[in-house]
């Protein structure tokens, strides 16, 4: 027998491949050449990149609390108010926007922490000929589990990836269908150093630790990682425990690795810990015991056979995906549907018509965040748990300018409330972190967060004082954005003691630093000064580039958004009269919206020209999606002035970006527009880099193309989606406010409305046909339809308002409403 290193593969697959459900699995012909190729699996904490090789094997691994650094710092930059003031004095003084700009680098403080890969396993696996036939490898995202199957001299070799979160380990099952073909060999490695230890004739252990701090990918430097502080936090240390269990033949252990010979069966078991122990305590002197963690986990496991863990997974997982069901029509002759995903791809992008490939995509979107984001854990990051390296891009951290934010637009309204719990732990811990930075840095109550954070709720301007540019590390509106998710959160479930013990005082916190924040203008109006929108850039009057300012659009409307939710929140508790009544009055006086002399919304302070007229960032239009300041139902010239900005700056965009137009375009209640950009950000983008000119999409896999991979954009695309089936945000459940013309007929079970009303809804021609409302918190239901509506039979009292009919009805706890045209 030996190991063959290059295998050729055959054009046959298997029968099922041409036969599997086209909505519910991602498949391929041929292994994985590159990570984007790679599928993965989470339980919310281990994360596997399955790469499907058939001699030589690569499973790259991840555990969701693995990052450099520890605690954050104290006073960073003691000079930072100071320079507050002095920009502060060029703004308004002077109306130098250059020195303003270099007085906010001087407010700068460290940059974050970065997220980092736990390693890999690589299984060798020897065979007696070399050529494979009938090789598949598919994810079926309904069960969460990945499975590659391929046959060499007339045995068929089968493995299946699970992550079970109910166990906390990952499994790996092979199986060959004649008796003692498994013979294989199991390392696992780090790009960092590690030490390899013996625990059994079938087990080791991988034992390293994060470095106390590393650079950015994005900053130039021969040496990124810092050496050890001997007198504070030396890293993180991790565990990874391998251990397999045979049928037949044998297994033995040394610190090369684990060798399986002549096996019929084999059981990879993959259990994990870090030493992290909170964001605020110290990962080395004051961790956890991973060696212990990782070794109850392992042994817990290795008591239970395959079908009981596979079972087990399934249901927890599937306690979650099924609660939501999506259907469109298929048309019986879609050779399109039948092709492996990859190739699927490129057939949608030529112009296929394809709906069960965008029900693929909205579901796994929706496999993505139960893979990434547990009650208990931490919060998915820019990539979700899936890293391969040291320094990931923008380190993987959480970027709190939106795409943070913006992998949780569809917990709620896709029925995953409990995966939006990290997030919100989260806000809770920023929240102290970010009071040092209100009180530092500002002299203001409250809490404060800016562009980055990271496991440790890094909560400063990042920068590393003062190399960072300002209209990004400068971005001061964290802490009313992250906010805007514990009211939607109490919108969703009505869990009036989440809103009372943790929301609220959140919030008010939130609010107490934007009231401290916020100065007058020279006519009275309340502005943020300095005022940066994320990541652009504008031509001042004098034709100058700038990016410090006053007002930005965006501030005013995250603002406006905050203020508005915590005075309904107020009013919903019946208390805090006294603070209500002041930022009502505050709100009042904000910085106005403007509509510039194009017919657009403005952005900025004054009606300047953009440097980048294509920017990515449509920050200006927050007050459309996410917020709820702007609608064409309430503010009609506003929504006007949104569609032309949106059409200045074009369809194109890096991969979240697309995704950000899908929600703008839906809440504008242009389904055609919003599906535009649906196919858009399914157009198939190779390894790009981090050229943004070439615009974003999907990789093979169906994770986001910034590109880099970005978790974000898969979030964000089905947030939007969404939002074309269901609106809520204005006070009613608007039904179908958005529904394109390729999705004339339809279903889709299990969407949540605030209020907690769960909704089903099925279409026909674009119309509503019937809808089931489940009332799980009672109260009044008020939904916003094309049609006038029987409510349990009985036609509804309804009033015409402009092309829509809206009907109220009181609601009892746990009851079902039938919605009939």
């Amino acid at each position: 027998m030996f190991m063959f290193k290059k295998i050729l593969f055959a054009l046959t697959i298997l029968p099922l491949a041409g036969l599997a459900q086209t909505n519910s699995k991602l498949w391929y012909k041929k292994p994985a050449k590159v990570w984007t190729d790679a599928l993965p699996v989470g339980n919310g904490r281990l994360g596997a990149m399955v790469f499907g090789g058939v001699g030589e094997e690569l499973i790259q691994l991840n555990e969701g609390t693995l990052w450099t650094g520890g605690p954050v710092r104290k006073n960073v930059n003691p000079d930072a108010y100071a320079n507050l003031l002095l920009a502060r004095e060029a703004l308004f003084k002077d109306e130098d926007y250059s020195k303003a700009n270099e007085y906010a680098k001087k407010m700068q403080g460290y940059y974050s922490e970065s997220y980092f890969p736990l390693g890999d396993l690589l299984m060798s696996q020897n065979f007696k000929s070399s050529e494979p036939t009938a090789y598949y490898r598919d994810l079926n995202i309904k069960d969460a589990i990945t499975t590659t199957r391929f046959t060499i001299d007339g045995v068929e070799f089968t493995r299946q990836i699970i992550s079970s979160a109910p166990d906390q380990v990952i499994v790996i099952r092979l199986t060959a269908n004649k008796a003692g073909q498994l013979n294989l060999k199991l390392k696992t490695k780090n790009p960092l150093k590690y030490t390899n230890t013996v625990i059994s004739g079938s087990e080791i252990a991988m034992r390293g630790k994060t470095p106390s701090h590393l650079e950015p990918s994005y900053i130039r430097t021969n040496s990124p990682m810092a050496p050890d502080d001997t007198t504070g936090c030396r890293g993180m240390r991790y565990e990874l425990r391998l251990k397999a269990l045979n049928t037949g033949g044998s297994v033995k252990s040394d610190t090369s690795g684990v060798t399986i010979a002549n096996a019929s069966e084999v059981m990879i078991f993959l259990s994990a810990a870090t030493s992290f122990n909170g964001f605020d305590k110290c990962p080395d002197s004051q961790g956890k015991d991973e060696k212990k963690l990782a070794a109850q986990y392992l042994n817990s496991a290795i008591k239970k056979n395959w079908q009981t863990l596979f079972n087990a997974h399934r249901a927890d997982f599937q306690k979650y995906f099924n609660r939501v069901s999506f259907s469109l029509p298929t048309p019986a002759n879609n050779a399109n549907a039948v092709l492996p995903t990859d190739e699927r791809l490129i057939g949608y992008t030529e112009g296929a018509k394809d709906p069960s490939l965008e029900i693929l995509y909205y579901q796994y979107g929706r496999y993505l965040l139960i893979s990434s984001s547990r009650p208990g854990g931490v919060p998915a990051n820019l990539q979700g748990i899936w890293n391969k390296e040291v320094r990931p891009p923008w380190s993987a951290n959480y970027t709190t300018n939106i795409n943070a934010q913006m992998n949780y637009w569809p917990s709620e309204v896709t029925n995953l409330s409990e995966m939006h719990l990290p997030f919100i732990q989260f806000i809770k811990n920023t929240a102290v972190t970010g009071k040092d930075i209100a009180r530092d840095f500002y002299r203001a109550r409250g809490w404060a967060v800016h562009h980055n954070s990271d496991i440790w709720a890094l909560a400063n301007p990042v920068g590393d004082l003062g190399k960072g540019d300002p209209m990004w590390a400068n971005w001061t509106m964290g802490s009313p954005w992250l906010s805007q998710h514990l009211w939607w959160h109490y919108e969703f479930t009505k869990d009036k003691k989440f809103l009372r013990e943790t929301a609220y005082p959140l919030m008010k916190g939130a609010a107490e630093f934007c009231i401290d924040f916020l100065v007058e203008d020279k006519n009275g109006r309340l502005v943020t000064a300095p005022s940066v929108s994320p990541e652009n850039a504008f031509i001042d009057d004098e034709g100058k580039r700038g990016t410090v300012s006053i007002a930005t659009t965006m501030d005013m409307q995250i603002i406006w958004d905050l203020f508005t939710n915590l005075i309904e929140a107020s009013k919903e508790l019946n208390e805090d009269k006294v603070f209500r009544e002041l930022i009502t009055a505050k709100r009042s006086k904000l910085f106005p919206l403007q509509i510039g002399k194009k017919g657009n919304l403005q952005e900025w302070y004054k009606d300047w020209e953009d440097v980048d007229p294509k920017h990515r960032h449509v920050s200006h239009l927050f007050g459309l999606y996410p917020g709820r300041q702007i609608a064409p139902i309430s503010t009609p010239e506003f929504a006007q002035a949104s569609q032309k900005t949106l059409e200045l700056r074009g369809d194109d965009g890096t991969g979240w970006s697309l995704a950000w137009k899908i929600n703008f375009w839906a809440r504008l209640l242009d389904g055609n527009h919003a599906y535009k950009m649906i196919r858009t950000i399914l157009r198939p983008t190779g390894q790009a880099g981090t050229n943004y000119a070439n615009g974003g999409g999907s990789y093979a896999n169906l994770f986001d193309a910034h590109p880099p991979f970005q978790i974000d954009g898969n979030f964000g695309s089905i947030a939007g989606m969404t939002e074309m089936m269901l609106q809520s945000h204005l006070g009613e459940l608007h039904l179908l406010p958005a529904l394109p013309d390729e999705w004339a007929e339809g279903s889709i079970t299990g969407l949540k409305g605030r209020g907690n009303f769960t909704i089903d809804l099925n279409w026909k021609n674009k119309q509503l046909s019937k809808a089931t409302i489940v009332s799980n918190a009672g109260g009044v239901c008020k939904i916003r339809t094309s049609s006038p509506v029987k409510v349990n039979g009985i036609a509804a009292k309804s009033q015409r308002d402009g092309a829509y009919f809206i009907s109220a009805f009181p609601t009892q706890k746990g009851k079902k409403y039938i919605i009939s045209i």
